[in-house]
C-alpha cells in the first residue's frame, strides 16, 4: 500500500499532466526553442522535464498546432516552435474551458469551506 506522500505526489502529478499543453502553448505565440521553454516555463513557477517537453512538442506539431524551424546559425543548430493559426485558435478555446473548469472547481472546492 502507498503512503500518504507518495499517493499525494502521484495525484499532483495527474493533475499537472493535465495542465501542461496549455501552458506548452501559451508560451509559444512567438517562436521558441526547447531549453527556452523550458526556462520560461520554471520562471512562471510551472516545471517540465525535457523528456516530457519534446514528445509533447512533437505531438503538437503533428497535430498541427506548432510549426518548427531549424536555426542553424549560431554556437549549436536549435529547433524553434511557434503556435500555427490552428494552434492560436486551439489555444484559446482551451483558456475558455480552462476557465470555465477553474470555476467550476473553485465553486466546488469553496463549498468544502462552508
Amino acid at each position: 500500500m502507498e503512503d500518504e506522500k507518495e499517493t499525494l505526489s502521484n495525484l499532483v502529478s495527474e493533475l499537472r499532466r493535465g495542465t501542461l499543453i496549455l501552458s506548452v502553448l501559451s508560451q509559444l505565440k512567438d517562436a521558441k526553442y526547447g531549453y527556452a521553454l523550458v526556462q520560461s516555463l520554471e520562471e512562471k513557477n510551472v516545471g517540465i522535464d525535457p523528456n516530457t517537453l519534446y514528445p509533447l512538442l512533437r505531438r503538437l506539431e503533428k497535430q498541427g498546432l506548432l510549426n518548427s524551424q531549424w536555426e542553424l546559425e549560431g554556437s549549436k543548430p536549435r529547433k524553434y516552435y511557434k503556435r500555427t493559426i490552428q494552434g492560436d485558435k486551439i489555444y484559446k478555446a482551451l483558456k475558455q474551458h480552462w476557465t470555465e473548469l477553474t470555476e467550476n472547481m473553485e465553486r466546488l472546492v469553496g463549498e468544502d469551506a462552508r
